[in-house]
């Protein structure tokens, strides 16, 4: 189910997203019996998958990655690729594995889509997650955007119940001022980058704390976006901490980002 994206990739590309879900994701991998994570629309070339494993182990040592590719010739190809732990299946938003995941990556998979479609494609891959427990929140869906070399990375965490976060994610030697990202907003969000959007106002908020932190950029780019996210903590939802902070990212509940109507 779905259609067949353009393919694009990079080795490395992901990096950002990847160590994010394994901080924030590792503890609910290892807990799981069988922690399975799913490359969704892995692209052209098998590298993510082949990174995605890499990194997981390092949190989740019992950790295996799926990738799915909807063109059968990029399953074909990235098959030499398989090994212990890593294989990967033809298939799409169906997710065409025997057991609910742990983990699902679909990174610039819905950026072709409308985004009247987004809603549907984001339950469909929900429903197929494995579901919360006494001692578990459930599987999570990271859905996202990057550009081709993953300076700048925008994504949705969402787990059983639906979304829960947003994280802004980017190399900061390269940023400008934190709207720069909102060209990488993932397709739920993209289109609700103008005024009376909470999103809006959320990135004209982070420019204006990013403004008034200049004074830090002496100490470096990593003090100023310390600064400027210590200080969006008054008005916004932030549910990170500077451990992350320091990595160049920023999360915010769904609810005080997510579209109005």
């Amino acid at each position: 189910m779905g259609t067949v994206t353009r393919g694009t990739t990079n080795p490395n590309r992901l990096r950002r997203m990847d160590r994010w879900i394994a901080a924030v994701h590792g503890a609910e991998l290892r807990r799981a019996g069988d922690p399975v994570a799913v490359d969704l629309g892995y692209g052209a070339a098998p590298w993510t998958a082949v990174e995605l494993l890499s990194r997981l182990r390092t949190v989740a040592p019992r950790a295996r990655v799926v990738g799915v590719e909807i063109e059968p010739a990029r399953v074909t190809a990235a098959r030499p690729y398989e090994r212990e732990g890593l294989v990967f299946r033809h298939g799409g938003f169906e997710i065409p594995v025997p057991q609910r995941p742990c983990l699902v990556r679909a990174a610039n998979v819905l950026r072709q889509y409308d985004e009247s479609q987004v809603g549907e494609v984001w339950e469909r891959l929900c429903a197929r997650l494995a579901p919360a427990t006494g001692v578990s929140r459930g599987g999570l869906l990271v859905e996202g955007t990057c550009d081709e070399i993953g300076r700048r990375h925008v994504w949705v965490a969402l787990g059983p119940e639906g979304p829960r976060t947003v994280t802004l994610a980017t190399r900061l030697g390269s940023l400008d001022r934190p709207s720069d990202l909102a060209e990488r907003l993932p397709k739920a969000l993209i289109h609700r980058n103008v005024p009376g959007e909470p999103v809006h106002a959320f990135l004209r908020d982070f420019d204006r704390a990013w403004a008034a932190a200049a004074p830090y950029a002496s100490y470096g780019a990593r003090q100023r976006w310390i600064r400027a996210v210590r200080d969006l903590t008054a008005d916004w939802p932030v549910t990170d901490g500077p451990a992350r902070w320091r990595q160049g990212e920023v999360t915010v509940r769904w609810e005080a980002l997510a579209p109005r109507g």
